[in-house]
């Protein structure tokens, strides 16, 4: 069967991340593809930076990780999320005691989701980002304990997976790409794969 994407035909896809949900919403847009990771990569970021501008940079970061080492047939794509609440950027958790704090602050507000994506060839960089309000339920301690100590969300921006337990019971309503939230914004990531 033809690929859905012919002009990427060309290359050979490569999914610079770890996470295991980013691997399946990729796989969802039935492209192939596969995994290559660079661990220790910094993912620092100037404080000048807005909100918006803080996941893009990060996913071009990853990707000069990668450039050096690219084949002229390869095709990158790198992605970070960030979770922004009351003027702070919430990241990946330190610890147990750093998740459930972060837990705590989402509790009962609207927080923002952004996700930057980079997409690289040898001859070619497109970045590109999105974002997803979500409103959350107010949860109480010991709600956010046993999501913590169950599912050990440490891998994941704002210390939390919308696809799990917590985002069952305290997600109320989402303005934008439920996937976005997960971690990968697929369709204009499509969009973008289309035109590139």
């Amino acid at each position: 069967m033809k690929s859905i994407l012919p002009n990427l035909s060309q290359y050979k896809i490569v999914l610079g991340s770890n996470s295991p949900r980013r691997r399946e919403l990729l796989a969802g847009l039935d492209i192939d593809f596969e995994v290559q990771t660079i661990p220790g990569i910094d993912e620092s970021f100037p404080k000048t930076l807005r909100p918006d501008e803080v996941p893009v940079y990060i996913a071009r970061k990853k990707a000069e990780a990668y450039v050096s080492s690219m084949l002229a047939d390869e095709l990158l794509i790198t992605a970070d999320t960030i979770v922004w609440t009351f003027g702070e950027i919430l990241g990946k958790p330190k610890d147990r005691e750093d998740a459930i704090a972060m837990l705590r602050k989402l509790s009962g507000r609207v927080h923002e989701v952004i996700t930057g994506v980079c997409i690289t060839t040898k001859e070619k960089t497109v970045s590109f980002s999105a974002s997803s309000a979500v409103c959350f339920a107010s949860l109480d301690d010991d709600e956010i304990v046993y999501y913590v100590d169950k599912y050990c969300p440490f891998d994941k921006a704002g210390s939390y997976g919308i696809q799990e337990w917590i985002g069952y019971v305290a997600v109320e309503a989402i303005n934008g790409s439920f996937y976005n939230v997960m971690g990968l914004p697929v369709r204009l990531l499509y969009q973008e794969l289309k035109k590139f």
